[in-house]
């Protein structure tokens, strides 16, 4: 199987497109910026949705499921919300096509004009809190934690696959809350939950920060994220989790009755991740040969391919493989053996490296003689022989072992692409140049922010969490700074 992928160091954007695609992930649809996912990608996306779909119950949240059309006067109701998204909203205006009387294919029925347009949900917190409006009066019904799996519509101009595409999917909360204290709690609980899975069963590590009030949520009061650092030195937005104050509460009248019989507006958050987490999978770990997968998220975490010249020696592999197989399914390994009879060894072991299954076991007669298998690793790109009574126990200690290792190398990679600076010129120069993480210092406000972007395209991508106070001068304005914020080019 031939692969003939671009390499990252000739065309990072290149290698990646040619990547999801050759990998079976995703390719492009019929309607222009959006996607189909393929089987295996949307594999890998099931893991993801399970695992955050498990995390999201267990910390008290249910699923439910809103509409996909809002009306337009709700997205009006919101001043700052209405504003971010107005430029990406698909409309729908009319509910009927009609044969067209020149034979034309069909054309829209001037007759079915609807009375009031409906917006393709860009993001659901306006038609979510005009029914949160019908479910609270009192204290008692509070908090509201409610989560849902769906897609989204963001009319994107330039679009990437998984990264930014007209069409995506997602989860998003949306969560009701008594005081201001709960929802900035739960806001952060869940920043940090999003933190711990994206290190933890991703294997991506990733600053847990706030949002400069440009990069803000629209209607959001406060926006926490986890950054991620792409192996090209761009940075990526993994997940945000937003403290939106009671804006929305004020903008649908939402009230409760508190203890003392006062009325109240609610206090609310939002928080999300997408299919985006896929494009932050391929590009923290990949490489030339194709897809490093953490074995947490490979839909195959090993393959056995079988090496034979004839039926019988088939027959011999095939016996020990599938006992083999089994024993590690016990494990809760996922396995697959492939032996079908349409392609040679050598071409399966370049497919399974380039989808990036952690483990692949070959099997020929000689090992059966020698009671072995050759064990490859897809991170390392090693080969060993292995003993058959030692070999599953070997595999349980590798998906362990792989899993941090990967986390590892990430961590390393994002740690020696970070650096601190103090003057315009090495900012400029370090943006223009490597990229990577630039912590540096900021004046704190708008314009200088924009000025910075409008200069260098490089924006500030949070605050971290566990930034010191140190005084300082804004790299470009010289005005007094407290505190260094991290900046990047970002996807």
């Amino acid at each position: 199987m031939a692969k003939d992928l671009t390499s990252r160091s000739e065309d990072y954007a290149k290698w990646y497109n040619e990547l999801v695609i050759k990998a079976d992930l995703a390719e492009n649809s019929a309607v222009r910026g959006s996607m189909v996912i393929k089987p295996y990608g949307y594999a890998i996306w099931e893991k993801i949705q399970g695992e955050l779909d498990k995390k999201f119950k267990e910390t008290g949240h249910e699923n439910a499921y809103f509409p996909l059309f809002i009306p337009k006067s709700h997205l009006s109701r919101e001043a700052d919300h209405v504003e971010g998204f107005a430029k990406e909203c698909a409309v729908v205006t009319h509910y009927r096509l009609k044969n067209d009387p020149n034979g034309k294919g069909v054309v829209v029925d001037e007759d079915a004009k609807l009375e009031e347009e409906l917006i393709v949900r860009p993001t659901s917190e306006t038609i979510i809190w005009d029914t949160y409006k019908n479910w609270i009066q009192s204290y008692r019904d509070l908090p509201i934690l409610v989560n849902q799996w769906a897609n989204v519509v963001r009319w994107e101009m330039r679009t990437r696959l998984f990264l930014r595409t007209a069409e995506f999917l997602w989860q998003e909360g949306h969560t009701a809350h008594a005081t201001r204290q709960e929802a900035v709690d739960e806001a952060e609980m869940i920043l940090h939950l999003y933190g711990d899975f994206a290190e933890k069963f991703m294997a991506i590590p990733v600053i847990r920060g706030i949002k400069s009030e440009n990069e803000r949520f629209a209607g959001a009061l406060e926006t926490y994220c986890i950054e991620a650092l792409m192996q090209d030195g761009k940075a990526l937005q993994a997940g945000t989790s937003h403290f939106l104050g009671q804006n929305f509460a004020k903008a649908f009248d939402v009230k409760f009755q508190d203890k003392s019989g006062k009325l109240e507006h609610v206090w609310a958050t939002s928080w999300g991740v997408s299919t985006r987490l896929m494009g932050a999978l391929v590009m923290t770990h990949s490489d030339d040969q194709g897809l490093v997968l953490p074995p947490n998220l490979a839909p195959i975490q090993v393959v056995i391919v079988p090496i034979y010249r004839n039926d019988e020696q088939l027959d011999q592999i095939s016996e020990v493989a599938n006992k083999l197989k089994a024993e590690l399914q016990a494990k809760g390994i996922s396995v697959k053996y492939d032996n079908r009879d349409t392609h040679k060894p050598g071409w399966k072991f370049n497919e399974y490296e380039l989808k990036g299954v952690p483990v692949r076991l070959g099997i020929g007669p000689k090992d059966l003689e020698k009671g072995t298998v050759e064990l490859a690793r897809r991170d390392t790109l090693t080969k060993e022989f292995v003993e058959m009574d030692n070999v599953v126990s070997k595999i349980e200690s590798l998906m362990v072992e792989i899993q941090e290792s990967l986390y590892n190398k990430a961590l390393a990679h994002r740690e020696e692409n970070t650096v601190e600076v103090d003057t315009w010129d090495d900012f400029v120069a370090r943006i223009e140049g490597e990229g990577g993480f630039v912590s540096a210092h900021w004046d704190g406000t708008p314009e200088t922010e924009d000025k910075i972007k409008e200069a260098t395209k490089a924006t500030i991508r949070c605050i971290p969490l566990d930034a010191v106070e140190e005084d300082g001068k804004c790299i470009f304005s010289g005005a007094p700074s407290k505190r260094r914020v991290l900046f990047a080019k970002a996807y």
